[in-house]
């Protein structure tokens, strides 16, 4: 028998529950990777809430963790018992002790990576890649705004953002998120709680040619009067509720601009475009360029998951958060 976070409804996190379950052999093609620590995102709220629901209940939480290879399924041929990996794209599930991965879905975990800093960035790590180096690509000297700064894609955002020696305009919540989003890389910040966002971009640098942001519904105005003309709006995320019943003439109206909608699932379809993404991360986070550090208090067991969604919920968080078995 092992552990695992399940849920039978949608609904908040009193709906996540601590529960037996006896793992199944790895089938065909498939990892039995042991958990050293799993990495929580806020998609996960979506998928426990609802906004994107599940196919059948009860159901496992989760895609993203770091462990040790336990056991291999008929065929596999990548990775072998004591293997260190790291993954993000599995089955539902990762909230758990242990959990079955397809194998072209895993990857090695450099030995220059610790488990903590696997699953506290490769969800995250990876999101970011796709942001800056494929859905709009960010070229040095570039000034762009990118909201929730602070949060877990985006201090690693902040750090990317340095190295490829970018201007990240960062929007964050209160002055002490705004002193670690500058720590982490960020150019200048903008305390939404306090400034006028666009207003205050346009005191920076005018008007930028791409904005990323999380956040949704809250900054979703905000988001198109900071953009110049035939500038991008990347709407990765629904952190305040979704974007709905969208006028397109306002895009029009702004500058004839434009909007993408992307997903991780929609750049990583194949092993080759995971393992040449992966490395451009890993190669960053090995060299210290990209430092991912979980401050304890945002180290919760696996049994508190559901605390875990409470406290990610309220905003209080800063940077990534784990669970750790």
């Amino acid at each position: 028998m092992a552990k695992r976070i399940q849920f039978s409804a949608h609904g908040g996190p009193e709906v996540l529950t601590w529960t037996d379950f006896d793992p199944a052999d790895p089938a065909e093609h498939e990892v039995q990777v042991e958990h050293r620590a799993i990495g929580i995102n806020y998609i996960d709220t979506y998928v426990r809430s609802g906004l994107y629901p599940v196919a059948a209940f009860p159901s496992g939480l989760g895609t993203e963790a770091a462990g040790v290879v336990s056991r291999v399924g008929r065929g596999v041929t990548l990775f072998k018992p004591g293997d260190r990996v790291v993954y993000c794209l599995a089955s539902m599930g990762a909230y758990s002790e242990v959990h079955n991965v397809a194998e072209d879905r895993l990857m090695h975990l450099p030995e220059a990576i610790s488990f903590e800093q696997g699953a506290a960035s490769y969800l995250k790590g990876l999101t970011t890649q796709y942001l800056l180096r494929q859905t709009y690509k960010i070229s040095a000297g570039e000034t762009f705004l990118f909201h929730a700064a602070a949060g877990g894609v985006g201090l690693i955002a902040c750090q990317w953002a340095k190295a490829l020696g970018a201007h990240l305009i960062g929007t964050v919540g209160s002055a002490e998120k705004a002193t670690i989003a500058r720590n982490a890389g960020a150019w200048a910040t903008i305390n939404y709680r306090e400034e006028d966002i666009a207003a205050r971009v346009s005191e920076l640098t005018k008007k930028v040619g791409v904005v990323y942001d999380s956040v949704g519904k809250d900054t979703w105005e905000a988001s198109l009067d900071s953009l110049r003309r035939h500038g991008l709006m990347v709407s990765f995320g629904n952190a305040s509720g979704p974007v709905t019943g969208i006028d397109l003439g306002i895009l029009n109206k702004k500058g004839s601009l434009f909007v993408t909608r992307p997903s991780l699932f929609g750049y990583i379809t194949n092993r080759q475009e995971l393992e040449t993404a992966s490395a451009e991360l890993f190669s960053l986070l090995a060299s210290g360029a990209i430092r991912v550090e979980v401050p304890e208090q945002q180290k919760f067991a696996l049994k508190e998951a559901s605390k875990a969604h409470q406290i990610l919920e309220s905003r209080a968080t800063q940077g990534s958060c784990l669970l750790i078995p």
